[in-house]
């Protein structure tokens, strides 16, 4: 029975199939869609036709449309399906294998992370997208909305950028910047103390002294040692008590310069009402007479004050360049206008109220202060109106509070002849004087920065003392100064010192720079990973450059850890660090590396993006594979060009020769840097080779620079009388050519005049004059001078208009 009903079966499923093929026939492409494999399953599992709907196979006609192309490509499982049970394993493996090329794409693009977050943002899209009315929304998605607002409201602080690292571009632009206005502040300090030289200035300070405060600052020479120190402090202090006692800080000095975060917020910047004005000289003396200014003119009124004592001073100021670096805090917003408004606006935006029903004695404060008691008879009684008499002298206005930086911009340095030292001396900030670490701003200070202390002498010579008053010099200070910023930085620094410094160095300059030197070899060690990093004594091995490597078996000289629970590294010496090039470097450097040398170091290659290109040396199999090999100074020699053999002189393959360095020159030969070398070479008929000096780099393409060439050192005195010679022939042209122009301009202004006079033979004097007075029309006088070329050469051959008889001299009557 049961066999017989499998075969009823198998005939109605052959029936089944030969009616679906006419069907599919007649209808067209529509139903062909479905596989021959699923109606043999509907058929077995006795499904009549008109039992399917019809249109939910067309909604998944597009997906199966897919599939279809994927199914005919697997091997024929329909054809041999016998029993139910393995055609319903084969239903099922066909839905599975519907997303199995789905995975396979994914795998091929190597992003399952992605993908995975790309299919929950899928599910998101088709919440987002049913149907409001058809679908309610729950309280749970609601309440997911409303925490995810507060709590990106709750912490506002989470959006707001952080400042970006500059570029390079923007480094150099803002390091310029630097230098420019490091030499408008050394200007500027060095006039103000040009100022405290003025002798009616110190005239007017003068008074000033007593008797007694002008002894101690002056001692006598028979003290000892310690006597004349300690006279010299004591006149001080009384000096500094009675200075700052006198002198009334009225505006603000000198501060910070900051970078402003956006161009916006200087375009309506203002100075602060506080802020010092601008003076001039004279405007210098009416403060040393009225003992007012900012603390910066009182620093600078104090050094004053000692040189008109016979005192030897300096005045040192604290420079307060623009930062090249981003780490710096910014200037900030400027204030709004909302926030400044005058009296009477204020007023006027006063709530307003009706005190229609107020009577004068309920109006009055008094009365309203005593109803707040809570008596019941204190409104009803009427307090008596008191005058008090106006007095005839005003009280004077409180001073203005001025807010500044609790460590000083300008203060005075006093040579202590006994110990032949220079030391510092605030009278109005700090009040101290024999201690200078306390004058250095701390890092968190906005106000005040401290990278270059220069002190200024009554010659006019400055010296730069940064280095007695910074603590971290080398750790922190060193960094944010122009020598960190370039490897020329310090030879530029010392450049614009160089302006205002003696032409010979004096016994006690010999002394003070001994002085420095020391304080900064006295500086201790780091504490901290983050000062180590371009420390001029100390290295870590994590602030290695790609091109810096240790020597062998190089010393450690203490430990440092990050943090307590970090762990320990090594601190090496920086002299222990090498640098290290690759071949192509080191030729370009007149060096050559010894062959079967190890290389220290490998650069690991550069990722390639579309405007960077790896590396800058053609790469071969090794370099390619493990990165470009680097070697020391250790491991190079000193490169010998091949000789100059009987006059020839040796040539690369484009027919130079390199001479990037003195002595790459070849023996035997000789280098004339100039530019008509080659052509005096060629002259004489010797052999040359042009000198190849560098390359110009525009991005990553270079050009070779040629510059001068080389020749036997016999032919180096010929071709250079050669040159000679053409350089005077140049000459001789040239002239030959500016006298040409000058003739023929004469010529034509000659014939001008000829031409004129001409015009007027028949007209008098007088009446010439009057006409010249009343023409008005320059165009007509323009019109003689002003010819094409053409046509002043046709003017000049015809005698300017006039024919030429040679009887006449030059046109006229003898």
């Amino acid at each position: 029975m049961a066999w017989r009903k499998r075969t009823a079966s198998g005939s109605n499923a052959r029936t089944a199939t030969t009616l679906a093929s006419s069907r599919r026939t007649r209808s067209g492409p529509s139903r062909n869609d479905v596989p021959d494999i699923y109606r043999e399953m509907l058929v077995e599992a006795d499904v009549q036709p008109n039992q399917v709907p019809e249109r939910p196979i067309k909604r998944r006609r597009p997906a199966q449309r897919n599939d279809q192309t994927l199914q005919r490509a697997t091997h024929a499982r329909a054809e041999k399906a016998s029993e139910v049970d393995e055609q319903e394993d084969d239903e099922n493996m066909q839905f599975e294998d519907v997303s199995l090329p789905v995975a396979a794409i994914q795998t091929i693009e190597r992003d399952t992370d992605e993908e995975e977050e790309d299919g929950l943002g899928f599910e998101d899209v088709d919440f987002s997208a049913i149907d409001l009315d058809a679908v309610p929304i729950t309280e749970a998605s609601n309440t997911l909305e409303l925490n995810l607002s507060a709590r990106t409201a709750a912490n506002p602080r989470k959006a707001v950028d952080r400042r970006k690292p500059i570029n390079k571009a923007e480094k150099d632009r803002r390091v310029e910047i630097h230098k420019a206005h490091l030499l408008c502040l050394l200007a500027h300090v060095s006039r103000r103390n040009r100022w405290c030289n003025d002798h009616s200035v110190q005239d007017a300070l003068r008074p000033l002294l007593t008797k007694k405060m002008v002894t101690y600052l002056n001692p006598d020479q028979s003290l000892p040692q310690f006597g004349r120190t300690q006279s010299l402090k004591n006149g001080l202090q009384d000096i500094i008590n009675m200075f700052k006692v006198k002198f009334q800080i009225t505006e603000r000095g000198m501060r910070r310069a900051l970078w402003a975060e956006s161009e916006e917020h200087l375009k309506n910047y203002q100075l602060p009402d506080d802020a010092e004005t601008p003076m001039e000289k004279s405007d210098f003396g009416e403060g040393a007479k009225s003992l007012k200014g900012s603390r910066d003119v009182g620093a600078q009124l104090f050094c004053a004050l000692l040189r008109s004592a016979g005192v030897e001073a300096r005045l040192v100021c604290s420079l307060q360049p623009l930062s090249f670096l981003s780490g710096g805090p910014p200037m900030g917003k400027p204030p709004s206008k909302k926030g400044k408004l005058s009296l009477g606006e204020q007023y006027a935006r006063m709530p307003k109220y009706d005190n229609s029903f107020d009577s004068p004695a309920t109006a009055s404060p008094s009365l309203s202060a005593r109803r707040r008691l809570g008596h019941p008879n204190a409104a009803a009684f009427q307090v008596p109106m008191t005058y008090t008499a106006s007095s005839s002298v005003e009280t004077p206005p409180a001073p203005r509070k001025i807010r500044e930086s609790p460590f000083p911009v300008y203060w005075v340095e006093i040579l202590d002849e006994a110990h032949q030292k220079w030391q510092p001396v605030d009278p109005l900030v700090t009040e101290s004087f024999w201690r200078p670490h306390r004058l250095e701003p701390p890092a968190s200070d906005r106000e005040n920065c401290m990278t270059y202390v220069v002190g200024f002498e009554a010659d006019g010579t400055a010296k730069d003392v940064t280095r007695r008053y910074a603590k971290a010099y080398n750790a922190k200070t060193r960094k944010m100064r122009i020598e960190s910023a370039s490897p020329i930085g310090e030879k530029w620094w010392h450049k614009a010192l160089r302006a205002y410094s003696r032409s010979y160095a004096t016994d006690l300059d010999q002394i003070e720079s001994n002085e420095l030197t020391a304080t900064e070899s006295r500086e201790p060690m780091p504490r901290n990973v983050a000062d180590f990093k371009d420390h001029p004594i100390y290295a870590l091995e994590r602030h290695l450059r790609r091109h810096e490597v240790l020597i062998p078996n190089a010393a450690a000289a203490g430990t440092v850890g990050a943090g307590s629970k970090g762990p320990l590294e090594k601190i090496y010496r920086r002299k222990d660090v090498r640098i290290a090039r690759s071949r192509e470097k080191w030729y370009r450097l007149g060096r050559e590396v010894r062959p079967d040398e190890i290389p220290v170091k490998f650069l690991p290659k550069r990722a390639k993006t579309k405007t960077d290109f790896s590396g800058d040396e053609e790469g071969d199999g090794v370099r390619d594979t493990v990165g470009t090999p680097i070697y020391t100074i250790d491991q190079t020699d000193l490169y010998k060009t091949p000789p100059v053999i009987n006059g020839r002189i040796p040539k690369n393959r484009y027919g130079n020769l390199d001479i990037y360095v003195p002595s790459m020159v070849p023996e035997g030969g000789a280098y004339i840097a100039d530019e008509l070398g080659a052509q005096a070479a060629f002259t004489l008929g010797v052999d040359y080779a042009p000198a190849l000096t560098g390359f110009q780099f525009k991005g990553r393409q270079g050009t070779a620079v040629l510059h001068g060439v080389v020749v036997a050192a016999e032919h180096e005195e010929a071709v250079r009388v050669v040159i000679a010679g053409l350089k005077d022939q140049e000459a001789e042209i040239e002239q030959e050519q500016r006298t040409r122009e000058v003739l023929r301009t004469w010529r034509m202004f000659l014939m001008n005049l000829r031409v004129r006079q001409r015009i007027w033979a028949d007209v008098d004097s007088d009446e010439e004059g009057v006409v010249d007075t009343e023409a008005t029309d320059l165009d007509k006088g323009k019109a003689v001078v002003e010819h094409d070329d053409e046509e002043r050469e046709d003017y000049e051959d015809s005698g300017g208009g006039f024919v030429i008889d040679d009887g006449y001299a030059g046109g006229f009557v003898n």
